[in-house]
């Protein structure tokens, strides 16, 4: 029975959840009855938009009220510390306001974000947890410093609808951005992936290195075009260094995703979590080309998000 969902080993049986992914895309409201009078609560710690979205309408297909809040735009400075002397700018502890928020919600999705400068707290999920730990009520991960398993689980049932094999070459490829990005969605993919049978190489420049318990066990590539060569996937995604955590320093565009490295692939499908930085990470003849599969990969946020919820309000 799953209790939360924020990482792989919360899920008792993924395949199971990917079949109920599968099911609810046929028919979507085949349970809408099932969250009547049940509230999904949605706390937002930085922007989102595919993530909100989805979610919400996941939710609605459920028959969930759901109750959205920007905690930075509509709620107090929350502080997170224990043993704070709240004499300064933080008026409300994240135990309190998060105590309150399961009296009023049945299920609450949080979504945060790495510091990118306190890798230790980051890496401890230190938010993620403080909402567990208070809430008294299931969790859903809706993207936290670490993990991004909404888009993971979305991101399998992509790869298990456009797979042409059946144990396909999925490449997670890093790729130039201007801005310091964390690492959370490469993480979470790579944990996902690694519980496949799918053939799953990472590649990226020397030096940026996922955390180990990512990336111990997986097959690193640090020559793109090697990587490429017979894949059936590619996902681009940029990710800060881990080990100057938090810097960049790689802005190669040898590493953009272009045309001309596609055609090293086995007529690859291309992947992307958006959002995405055109003609930095990807160039446009492969984004907006028949091989693209951003759209359905994005429609998927839905489905793996209603199967989830489905699961919690059934437990």
């Amino acid at each position: 029975m799953m209790q939360h969902f924020t990482c792989w080993a919360d899920v008792p049986q993924p395949l199971e959840l990917l079949a109920s992914a599968k099911a609810l895309k046929q028919n979507p409201w085949a349970d809408e009855g099932l969250g009547k009078h049940r509230t999904l609560g949605l706390i937002f710690f930085n922007p989102s938009l595919r993530t909100r979205l989805s979610t919400q309408k996941a939710a609605y297909n459920l028959g969930m009220q759901v109750i959205a809040m920007d905690i930075n735009e509509q709620g107090w400075k929350i502080e997170t510390q224990d043993g704070a002397i709240m004499n300064g700018d933080k008026a409300e502890h994240i135990k309190d306001a998060v105590g309150v928020m399961g009296q009023y919600c049945d299920i609450i999705g949080v979504r945060t974000f790495a510091t990118l400068s306190d890798q230790e707290q980051d890496y401890q999920d230190f938010t993620l947890e403080q909402f567990k730990k208070y809430a008294g009520v299931p969790i859903v991960s809706l993207e936290s410093a670490i993990r991004h398993p909404l888009q993971s689980l979305a991101d399998w049932l992509t790869i298990e609808e456009h797979k042409t094999r059946p144990r396909p070459k999925v490449v997670l490829t890093w790729a130039p951005h201007p801005k310091a990005l964390p690492q959370a969605v490469a993480n979470s993919f790579a944990e996902w992936m690694q519980n496949t049978d799918y053939e799953f190489v990472i590649t990226h420049p020397e030096g940026y290195e996922l955390a180990e318990e990512f990336s111990q066990n997986v097959q690193i590539e640090y020559d793109q075009n090697k990587a490429f060569e017979n894949a059936d996937f590619i996902y681009a995604k940029n990710w800060s260094n881990y080990k100057n955590y938090g810097k960049v320093l790689n802005q190669d565009m040898n590493w953009t995703v272009s045309a001309q490295k596609m055609q090293l692939t086995n007529q690859a499908k291309f992947m992307h979590c958006l959002p995405v930085r055109r003609n930095v990470v990807v160039m446009d003849e492969v984004i907006d080309g028949s091989h693209s599969i951003i759209l359905p990969q994005a429609q998927n946020r839905v489905f793996s998000a209603q199967a989830v919820l489905k699961a919690l309000l059934q437990r």
